[in-house]
């Protein structure tokens, strides 16, 4: 569809604050911009988005988290083919986060600017290119390399996808909403170790890459022809790059804004200390098979799929975002303290299914805080989605990229460093929320609708 085509409209404005604490910086608009356009958003109800598009958006916030996936299986090969340290071959999961967590700081800004599609499409043909390079890599300096390229243009998917719901959604439709794309996306990190354990039946940790290079073209094809723009020629940012960050500026100034992305990026912490550890955990320390490993990593994003239903079709309208988000907050330190303990030997040798159970309760309780932490920031940057999206995205996988090699720092013998970044992770999140967000303090977060 040409980039000047017919915009998707955007839905009702339920409930943002638009004055009173803290509300100043949360609807953060550029200098110079207009008042949205008269009946873009109305009191009348909000339109859904088809299920195709949907569809693709759950396929773009997938498509990179998917990359990391199906590669994790073949971790220990990697190891062994490049004759490389773990420690080293972990660094393939922190390139490709921290080429996530860069790329979505400059793909945002620029979706602001020219729209969802053209840097959406510019991105994932990108993508393409490095994944396939990642299948012929012979070094591990260069395979980390190959990463960090793959996750700098997947960020583009990620990055823009949230903007997207945000221009079409709003209020308790948008937490819905981001519940449905994680029903989508959550079939990634269940289908993902699966096929990447199969794959490896058949072929090396190389042909892993070659079947998301095949993926990645599909899903670009699938852009190409049926995503919409959704974001207007009238409102798009104008001006140079210093005009393009200054809604960046005043996300970052307001405090309840940073405390949500805080807890948010926390939260990944916790998550990917699972992600990048958890293949050594389970294989070498548990003597789980690969295929045994898919399949646990499959059932732990079950449950993650599962509570994200239970967060947008039960809790959202009836319980207030903060306290569905404090409540998953809770679950999450529970989970960590109890793997901790563990992992020390509190509870004497421990074996695989103890720690599994640890596990699924953790990752299930992802699906309340991970939607609620990309819902309640959102709500407060109405005229600056992208920019705003690419914060949250930037600072979740910076912060995940940091936690990955902490993971591995005492070997692949103890899963002691796996527990302590989980709890720290899930304790300084829960802290960064109840500090800086102060949710009994909040007149504006209401059960039907807004934040």
């Amino acid at each position: 569809m040409p980039e000047g085509g017919a915009s998707i409209s955007k839905s009702t404005h339920n409930g943002m604050p638009g004055a009173g604490a803290g509300a100043g910086a949360g609807a953060v608009a550029p200098p110079g911009a207009a008042a949205a356009p008269p009946g873009r958003r109305t009191g009348g109800g909000a339109p859904r988005a088809g299920a195709l598009v949907t569809f693709i958006l759950g396929g773009l916030t997938a498509v990179t988290p998917l990359a990391m996936d199906m590669y994790l299986p073949a971790l220990p090969e990697v190891t062994r083919s490049l004759s490389a340290p773990a420690a080293t071959v972990q660094l393939t999961l922190t390139a490709c986060l921290a080429g996530m967590a860069l790329g979505q700081l400059v793909v945002g800004p620029m979706s602001d600017r020219w729209g969802r599609r053209r840097p959406l499409l510019v991105g994932l043909v990108i993508y393409v290119v490095a994944t396939a390079l990642c299948a012929f890599a012979p070094t591990v300096e260069l395979l980390v390399a190959c990463r960090l390229a793959q996750g700098l243009a997947g960020a583009a998917g990620i990055v823009i996808a949230r903007a997207v719901a945000r221009d079409l959604y709003d209020g308790v439709a948008l937490a819905r909403f981001f519940s449905t794309l994680m029903l989508i996306s959550g079939m990634a990190p269940i289908l993902a170790p699966l096929i990447g354990g199969q794959v490896l039946r058949f072929t090396d940790w190389r042909g892993v890459f070659v079947v998301l290079t095949i993926l990645g073209v599909l899903l670009t094809a699938l852009v190409w022809t049926k995503l919409p723009e959704t974001l207007a020629p009238a409102d798009r940012h104008g001006g140079n790059v210093r005009e393009a960050l200054a809604p960046m500026r005043g996300l970052l100034a307001d405090r309840v804004f940073t405390g949500y992305m805080l807890a948010g990026g926390f939260a990944f912490a916790s998550l990917f200390s699972y992600v990048a550890a958890s293949p050594f955990v389970m294989q070498e320390i548990y003597g789980a098979s690969p295929q045994t490993f898919s399949l646990l990593f499959g059932l732990n994003s079950i449950g993650l799929m599962i509570m994200g239903q239970v967060n947008g079709k039960i809790l959202v309208g009836r319980v207030r975002l903060d306290k569905a988000l404090g409540a998953g907050l809770a679950v999450v330190v529970a989970a960590a303290t109890a793997l901790l303990l563990m992992s020390v030997g509190v509870f004497g040798e421990t074996g695989l299914v103890p720690v599994a159970v640890a596990l699924f309760v953790l990752m299930s309780s992802m699906g309340v805080v991970m939607p609620n932490t990309q819902t309640l920031p959102l709500m407060r940057a109405r005229h600056a989605a992208g920019s705003a999206s690419a914060l949250l995205g930037t600072t979740s996988f910076l912060i995940g990229a940091i936690a990955s090699p902490l993971v591995g720092i005492a070997g692949e013998d103890t899963a002691v460093p796996m527990a302590v970044v989980q709890l720290a992770s899930a304790l300084v999140a829960t802290a960064c929320f109840l500090g800086m967000c102060r949710p009994w303090k909040s007149g504006t977060n209401t059960k039907g609708g807004g934040v």
